[in-house]
C-alpha cells in the first residue's frame, strides 16, 4: 500500500504545479523603484554623468545612485578657501594644521627661558633670585646658611627682596602657586606680595628677653598686601573684615596651614592684626596656625 500512496502523491504534486510552470516570468522579478527618487536628468539641480546612474525597476527607467548628503562648510574649509593665491593651497586629503610660529616668537622664549635659568635660586626656575651664602648673626641663635636674596616667586613679584633659606622658600612657592595666585579670580590674579619683614635678628614681636624669631634664622616672611593686576591693593588690615575681600583673605590664610609649620594672623593676638607670618618652624602637634 505504501508504494502505491507515494505514487499517487507524486500525481497530486505534478498536477499542481503545471499551472505554475506554465506561467513562470522569462526575468526575475524585480523590486519597485523607491518613492520620491527624481529622473537621472536632474537631481536637486544638477546634470549627472551617464556613468553615475544606475538603472532600477521598472525597467527602462533610471535614477540616480543614493550617496550621503555633502559635509557642511566648515570655518576652516573657509578659511582655506580664503586665502591669497600666494599662499600654499590646503589639500582638503590633508588634515588642517595651524601655521608654524615665527622663528622671532620661539627665539624670544628661548631667551626668556634662558634668562629665568639664570635667575634661579634653590635649584627651582620659579623662585627667581640670588644666592647670598651664609648670614652672619649678630645675636646668639640668628644667622643663615646658604640664605638667598629673592625677588619673585612663581612669577608674583615681592615688594622687596627677601632674605630666607631655600626651605622658605619652596613653602612660599607653594602657597602661592596653588592658592595665593588665584585667589581674587582667574581674571584678576595676584602680581605682587607686599613684604613687610624678612630676615631680622630679633626676638619674637621684639620683646627683651624673649626667644630668637624664626625671622633671625630666615625661615619666616611677613606679608602684609597683595596687589593684583588691575592694579588694586588689598591689605590684611582693611580686608581682613572688608566684605568684598574677606572671604578670600581667609581662605589664603588658611591654606597657608599645610606649607607652612606655623601661620598667624589678624585674630591670633594684637602683633598679627595687619599682617601674615609663617614659618617653617614645625612642631610636635603639626603646623600651628592661629
Amino acid at each position: 500500500m505504501k508504494p502505491v500512496a507515494r505514487l499517487w502523491g507524486v500525481v497530486f504534486l505534478a498536477a499542481v504545479a503545471a499551472p505554475l510552470w506554465a506561467s513562470a516570468p522569462e526575468t526575475s522579478l524585480r523590486p519597485s523603484a523607491r518613492p520620491g527618487l527624481a529622473q537621472a536628468e536632474v537631481v536637486s539641480g544638477v546634470d549627472l554623468p551617464q556613468s553615475s546612474v544606475v538603472a532600477f525597476a521598472p525597467l527602462g527607467q533610471v535614477v540616480p545612485p543614493l550617496r550621503p548628503n555633502a559635509r557642511p562648510r566648515s570655518p576652516q574649509m573657509l578659511a582655506a578657501v580664503a586665502l591669497p593665491a600666494a599662499a600654499p593651497r590646503v589639500d582638503m586629503q590633508q588634515s588642517l594644521r595651524p601655521l608654524l610660529r615665527p622663528d622671532a616668537v620661539v627665539q624670544q622664549a628661548l631667551f626668556k627661558r634662558r634668562q629665568l635659568r639664570k635667575g634661579a635660586v634653590c635649584g627651582d626656575i620659579a623662585i627667581q633670585g640670588k644666592p647670598i651664602g651664609a648670614v652672619a648673626a649678630s645675636l646668639p641663635g640668628c644667622g643663615a646658611q646658604d640664605a638667598v636674596r629673592v625677588r619673585s616667586i612663581a612669577g608674583v613679584t615681592l615688594s622687596q627682596e627677601s632674605v630666607m633659606t631655600c626651605e622658605t622658600a619652596q613653602a612660599l612657592k607653594r602657597w602661592i602657586s596653588k592658592d595665593v595666585e588665584k585667589a581674587f579670580g582667574r581674571s584678576n590674579r595676584v602680581v605682587s606680595l607686599r613684604v613687610a619683614a624678612h630676615y631680622a635678628c630679633r626676638t619674637r614681636n621684639n620683646r627683651p628677653g624673649a626667644k630668637i624669631s624664626e625671622h633671625g634664622r630666615g625661615k619666616a616672611i611677613d606679608i602684609s598686601g597683595f596687589k593684583l593686576e588691575d592694579g588694586s591693593l588689598v591689605t590684611v588690615l582693611e580686608g581682613w573684615r572688608a566684605r568684598a575681600t574677606r572671604k578670600q583673605l581667609r581662605k589664603i590664610w588658611k591654606a597657608a596651614c599645610g606649607p607652612f609649620g606655623t601661620v598667624l594672623g589678624p585674630e591670633s593676638d594684637r602683633y598679627h592684626r595687619d599682617h601674615f607670618h609663617l614659618d617653617v618652624a614645625r612642631h610636635r602637634g603639626g603646623s600651628y596656625c592661629r
